[in-house]
This record gives structure tokens, C-alpha cells and sequence, in this order.
């Protein structure tokens, strides 16, 4: 049998979920290939990559889904279903409807570069998902070592100059990090990292703590990361001390700088795009 598309995986994997519990994504992927009795060679077809193209369609569904709000990954390699997904399941007797897909679409008029282009952004974005799944799922004090060595990626000073960088786990003062940027620590950057629930909103008070805090240390620059998003009142608190540099950083911000760093993350495929080379054919006899 043809391997399924990923359209024709979304209702089979919330029909799955619709017990409501959590499952790890080797079950449901499982469960989609008995569903859709394929073969053992069907579900050793590699990509490019290297990964199982059937796998590979599951998890960008699962994706599609979560997008849609339908499915929520409340731990790592595990997905559930939302009453949204439960109310879109009880539609169109199970069918999901096209609408849940434009996240994804590529309309056949783009060209070849644009839908690469696309691809690599959706790649991105799923890796990003991914990615701060797993820092969520990190304890406190390796997170905010974590917030330090991006730093340390990100060209604040070099890793021998902040091997204690990250202060005791008690007892810090409201400060968790100093990335020194010298040897003398004449420049420093004052970290606060909290490892907060992804849709979860930093409140001006943690911004204040963290702005008496950095005035107890004699501190200007502080840097504020956080899995979670800030609120309004928080961002506008971080903007008003003329004499103190404060710089937030969501959980979204944070994976993609881990990304753009290369911190926790590895290169499994790289591809080159080659055109004509219009100086070798124009050149002068």
C-alpha cells in the first residue's frame, strides 16, 4: 500500500488521542501504520535524511495539528489531544477539515526556490517546537548553565573566563548567571533564566526583583530569559530604568538563537543549490 499523506493522517492520529491520555509518538506511529496496513518495507522508505519517510509524515502531522491547537505535547516525545481537537473530531464524522491544513500548503504557483524556502521555515519551526520541549523538560540549575553557554556561543567572553558563571542554586540574590565578556569583569552580563510552562506570562513583578537585584550588584546590563512569554506590563517595567540595560528573550526567541548557535542541536543534512556562473560564459576573448 502507498504510504498515506500527511492529510490523510490527521484524523486517524486524534481518533488515537481521543481517550484523552498522553502517548509517546513511537505508539501512535505504530497505530497509523496497522491502520493503514503497511509493510515493512513501506515503513523502512528512508528520506533523504535518513529517516523513515512514514515516521517523518507522522511527526510533521503531529505538527500540523499541534499548530491548529488541536494537540498539545505537555512532555517530551508525548502528545494528547485538547477539547479543541475533540470538537473538531466529532465533525464531518472525523474527517478534519482542509481548513486545519493552510499552515501548510504550498500553493502550486511558487517556484522551486520558494518552496525550499518554505520547507527550510518549517523545518526551523518544528525544531524550534521541539527544542524547547526539551529545555522545558531540563531542571532549573542546567538551565540556566544552558543560558550561560549560549551566551558563551553568542561571543560574551570565552568559556575558561566563566566556568562559574552560574551562581549557587540558592542564595543567588535574584541573580542566576554573570557571563563575564573580560577577563577583569569589567563587562558583565547579569543573567535571570526562569523555567516557566511555554504559555505562561512573566509579570512586571519578576522584572522589578530582577532590577533590584541587578542594583544590589551594581550591575546595568541584564539579561532575562524565559521559557514561557512576558506580559505587556512586564516588557514596558524592562524599558523605563534609563540607567540599567534589561533584555527579555521568550521561549521562542530562545530556541531560535539556540538554533542559529548551533547549542543543542546538530546538522544531520546539509544540500547545495547551484546556478549558471554567468562570469565564466560572458568573458572577454
Amino acid at each position: 500500500m502507498a504510504l498515506p499523506k500527511q492529510k490523510e493522517l490527521f484524523s486517524v492520529i486524534l481518533k488515537f488521542l481521543s481517550d484523552g491520555q498522553e502517548h509517546k509518538m513511537k505508539d501512535i506511529c505504530d497505530y497509523c501504520a496497522e491502520y493503514f496496513n503497511l509493510s515493512d518495507y513501506d515503513r523502512k522508505i528512508m528520506t533523504s535524511g535518513g529517516q523513515s519517510m512514514f515516521v517523518n509524515r507522522v511527526y510533521w502531522a503531529r505538527l500540523s495539528l499541534k499548530n491548529a491547537g488541536l494537540i498539545e505535547s505537555p512532555q517530551r516525545a508525548a502528545i494528547r489531544i485538547t477539547s479543541s481537537g475533540l470538537e473538531e473530531l466529532a465533525k464531518e464524522n472525523g474527517e478534519i477539515t482542509s481548513n486545519i491544513t493552510e499552515d501548510f500548503h504550498i500553493e502550486e504557483a511558487q517556484s522551486p526556490q520558494e518552496r525550499i524556502d518554505y520547507a527550510i521555515e518549517q523545518l526551523k519551526s518544528a525544531l524550534a517546537d521541539d527544542l524547547l520541549t526539551e529545555v522545558i523538560n531540563m531542571n532549573e540549575y542546567d538551565f540556566e548553565q544552558l543560558v550561560v553557554d549560549l551566551l558563551v556561543k553568542m561571543g560574551y567572553g570565552k568559556p575558561e573566563e566563566n566556568k562559574s558563571a552560574v551562581t549557587k542554586k540558592s542564595g543567588d540574590g535574584g541573580i542566576d548567571g554573570i557571563v563575564r565578556a573580560d577577563k577583569f569583569g569589567f563587562d558583565a552580563v547579569y543573567t535571570q533564566a526562569k523555567k516557566w510552562k511555554s504559555d505562561s506570562r512573566i509579570q512586571s513583578p519578576e522584572i522589578n526583583k530582577f532590577l533590584g537585584a541587578m542594583v544590589v550588584q551594581g550591575a546595568t546590563k541584564g539579561l532575562f530569559i524565559t521559557t514561557g512569554q512576558f506580559s505587556k506590563g512586564a516588557i514596558e517595567t524592562a524599558q523605563k530604568s534609563p540607567a540599567h540595560k534589561i533584555v527579555l528573550v521568550n521561549g521562542r526567541q530562545l530556541a531560535e538563537l539556540m538554533i542559529e548557535y548551533n547549542l543543542g542541536v546538530t546538522t544531520v543534512k546539509t544540500y547545495e543549490i547551484k546556478r549558471i556562473d554567468s562570469d565564466y560564459f560572458n568573458r572577454d576573448d
